[in-house]
């Protein structure tokens, strides 16, 4: 059963954690990572407790793209498995929550000659690691056709 609590000033707060001897699930923190494990615990019928320090979502998530990538910045460390799983993440989110998240292909502008084959590569490495789970070919453009000023064309 899920409850949501108005708003309550600390002792409130801590004196109905206490109120209740034992939970299924204990969740700190409580930026996207943490509200999506507790949501997602509470769906599936378990009592759980989320603390957090401050205001739901102040921490880095909010000051974040809110971009769910699947690990696209993990490719340039070489951390194939991080992007595979991240691959992994991002289709299970898209398919479990497709009311929080939308898919959103790359389009990535390139303001240096050199720059449209190197990421164009790694984003077809990308793109094939993606397989079936792809959210349609990467796109490359030119910085003009970006709409960027001249000063930025290779």
């Amino acid at each position: 059963m899920t409850t949501l609590l108005p708003a309550m000033d600390r002792t409130s707060l801590l004196a109905r954690l206490r109120s209740r001897p034992r939970y299924d699930l204990l969740v700190i923190g409580g930026g996207a990572t943490g509200l999506g494990v507790a949501l997602d615990a509470a769906a599936r019928g378990y009592s759980v407790a989320l603390l957090e320090a401050d205001d739901f979502g102040k921490g880095t998530s909010s000051r974040s793209t809110k971009l769910v990538h699947g690990g696209v910045r993990y490719l340039a460390q070489g951390k194939l498995s991080l992007v595979r799983e991240a691959l992994h993440e991002r289709a299970t989110l898209l398919a479990n929550a497709a009311h929080l998240a939308q898919p959103l292909p790359f389009v990535m502008p390139g303001y240096r000659r050199w720059e449209t084959p190197w990421y164009g590569a790694g984003l077809k490495l990308y793109d094939a690691l993606a397989g079936a789970r792809s959210l349609g070919r990467t796109e490359m453009m030119s910085s003009a056709r970006a709409g960027l000023p001249a000063w930025c064309a290779p």
